[in-house]
């Protein structure tokens, strides 16, 4: 990549950082009364909570979507193939079904953080690390793997919200839908030491993505433990998703169309460039379209619902236009 390539790069991401922080700023301060100083103080204390949680949301989606696009050599899949999102909402449906919407595991938010993460986590490492072993090494196989699980984590929870009390169905919805309307400030630094952990732990695998994208016999031609590098990748992308997902819910298109509109921004293929443009647009979704669902939907549409059909739409065009970004 030339030089002048490079800056134009560098003067866009300084430019989608400016609207960022437009963004943030008139999240924070969009109908405030500053003439109480109580008021203020209290919209000041609902709202921060919010803008952080979008903030490393998107952060961890759109570096885990461009990272697992790299492995799987495919611009036009995302994370949500691991089976994450079906496995968050089997969780929290048998949680309800069988200890009820009372239980400390339904209303406690850092319990059912903790069981989210931890189950996920798990799940992640033996799919990722075990099964990986077990089929040669084959990506392709650990996707289809985790396309199946999706399926099959799905039938289970449709099949227990068939049987389910209509009243504890109720009580399940509003936890199945992504939604940043009420967060639990509580669990905000603990998903920053769990994504800083993953970074510090995959910082050399991360620096050579570069090389890992040239294919398997190059990357091993270079010197490069291949096999070894993609499964832990592959863990750190399940883990950040897992992360994301115990946050806020399933979002599933979000990755899909911040990891590509990163890539046809950029045009470029220097990781580095590329996540930090992919979470600084999922920035912009997250804290643009919370701002309109607050301010002109008054809370009646979730985010993630505009996420989810906006998402479709731009799947159907990459398909069609058939993009190789």
């Amino acid at each position: 990549m030339n030089t002048a390539a490079y800056r134009s790069n560098i003067r866009k991401l300084i430019f989608m950082s400016v609207l960022v922080a437009a963004a943030a700023a008139a999240y924070m301060l969009t109908d405030v009364n500053f003439g109480n100083e109580k008021l203020f103080h209290y919209a000041m204390k609902i709202r921060t909570p919010k803008l952080i949680v979008m903030l490393i949301t998107a952060f961890a989606i759109g570096g885990a979507s461009i990272v697992f696009q790299s492995i799987i050599s495919n611009t036009i899949v995302t994370p949500c193939l691991l089976g994450m999102n079906s496995l968050y909402t089997l969780i929290h449906t048998a949680v309800v079904f069988f200890a009820g919407s009372g239980s400390i595991l339904a209303v406690n938010a850092n319990a059912a953080f903790a069981v989210d993460l931890i189950l996920m986590s798990i799940t992640a490492t033996v799919i990722y690390s075990y099964l990986f072993k077990k089929t040669n090494h084959n990506v392709l196989y650990v996707l289809l793997i985790g396309t199946v699980l999706t399926s099959f984590f799905s039938s289970i929870q449709n099949t227990l919200t068939r049987v389910m009390d209509p009243n504890e169905y109720d009580s399940l919805l509003a936890t199945l839908v992504a939604s940043f309307s009420n967060v639990n400030s509580e669990i905000i630094l603990f998903s920053l030491i769990v994504l800083a952990a993953v970074i510090f732990v995959l910082r050399k695998d991360l620096a050579l993505l570069n090389v890992l994208t040239l294919g398997k016999n190059q990357a091993i031609n270079l010197g490069v433990d291949y096999d070894s590098s993609i499964r832990r990748l592959l863990l750190g992308v399940t883990i950040c998703i897992a992360v994301a997902t115990a946050m806020v819910g399933p979002i599933s298109f979000l990755g899909l169309i911040i990891a590509n509109l990163s890539r046809q921004l950029l045009k470029t293929y220097r990781h580095s460039q590329l996540i930090f443009g992919s979470a600084l647009f999922g920035m912009i979704v997250l804290v643009g379209g919370q701002l309109i669902v607050e301010r002109v939907f008054t809370y009646a549409i979730p985010v993630s619902v505009f996420i989810t059909v906006g998402g479709g739409l731009y799947f159907l065009y990459l398909l069609l236009t058939n993009r190789r970004i």
